[in-house]
This record gives C-alpha cells, sequence and structure tokens, in this order.
C-alpha cells in the first residue's frame, strides 16, 4: 500500500490550509510531554535513580543499587511502553489525517472517513511548539497534535503558526 507524502495547501480562494499527515505514536508521546507533568519530567526522574543506582554499587550496595537502576528503567519505560499500546489499540490512531485550518476553525478527518473533529478556535485553551510540531491544548488532558511532518515547506509552517497566534494568541 502506496503511503500518501505529506503535503498542505493555501486555498486562496477561501483562505483555507490544507494538511496532510500519518500519525505516529510519537506525536501522541510529544502531546503528552507538552500536557502531562509525569510525561515530561520522567526522563529526569529516571536519571536522578540511574544515578543513585551507579552510586549505590560504587558504594558496595548492589541490592540497593540494582534496586536504583531497575526503578531507572522503569520510570524510563512506562511512558513508552503506554503511548505505544494505547496507539496501536485504538483502530483509527494509524489512520491518515486530513485537515483544514480556516479563521473560524480546524477541521480534521482521516481519509477512510471513521474519524471526523471540527474544532472551533475558541474551545481551545492554548497551544504548545514542540520538538515534533504542535499540540492544540482543549483543556484538561485533551490535546491534538499537529506534526511538523503534515508541512512540505517552513512557510507553509510559518502560515499555520499565525493562524494559531492570530486565533487562539501566544503559546
Amino acid at each position: 500500500m502506496a503511503v500518501p507524502s505529506p503535503r498542505i495547501r493555501f486555498n486562496t480562494v477561501t483562505g483555507t490550509l490544507e494538511l496532510q499527515w500519518d500519525p505516529e505514536p510519537g506525536d501522541w508521546a510529544d502531546g503528552l510531554r507538552a500536557i502531562v507533568p509525569l510525561y515530561r519530567f520522567a526522563p529526569a526522574f529516571a536519571g536522578v535513580f540511574a544515578v543513585v543506582g551507579f552510586g549505590l554499587l560504587a558504594l558496595g550496595q548492589p541490592v540497593a543499587g540494582a534496586f536504583g537502576l531497575v526503578c531507572a528503567v522503569i520510570i524510563m519505560g512506562f511512558p513508552l511502553v503506554t503511548v505505544w499500546t494505547s496507539f496501536h489499540r485504538n483502530p483509527v490512531a494509524g489512520t491518515t489525517v486530513t485537515a483544514k485550518a480556516d479563521e473560524q476553525s480546524l477541521r480534521m478527518m482521516t481519509i477512510d472517513g471513521t474519524a471526523y473533529s471540527d474544532v472551533d478556535w475558541t474551545t481551545l485553551t492554548g497551544w504548545q511548539e514542540t520538538r515534533r510540531g504542535f499540540v492544540l491544548r482543549m483543556g484538561g488532558r485533551s490535546f491534538y497534535p499537529v506534526p511538523n511532518r503534515a508541512f512540505a515547506k517552513p512557510e507553509q509552517r510559518q502560515r499555520f503558526q499565525e493562524l494559531l497566534v492570530r486565533r487562539i494568541g501566544q503559546n
């Protein structure tokens, strides 16, 4: 099966930005890191446990040191495993998404039509730019990730960012 290439268009007649991307587990993980502190700080917590574990091993405390290292692995792996399993259990998670963004809303739909969201800009509580793209916050722990690979050119990504600033405000 051929995978559609990422694309974006700007319809000059309607002023609509058109995007398309294939979701990945990393998009969900990026959104969770932006929204949930546990996911954001897990690498730091794991690092602390690893340093303490190695320190205890160096001090001749093998049981306590091994416990610290096991905790570090669990803390680092837990978010990755939960995101991966949640993503693969969701029937529409890996389906290609098309989106249209204009001054009124962001409309997203899977190519096969199994899921559709029409998000009015006024319902979003904020947005955050991450290394993988944008995370649009809905309040609480709800979010919509829009990955960088949805944009074919940097200026198209910039146009989307300007739309976010104009409609939602600064991140």
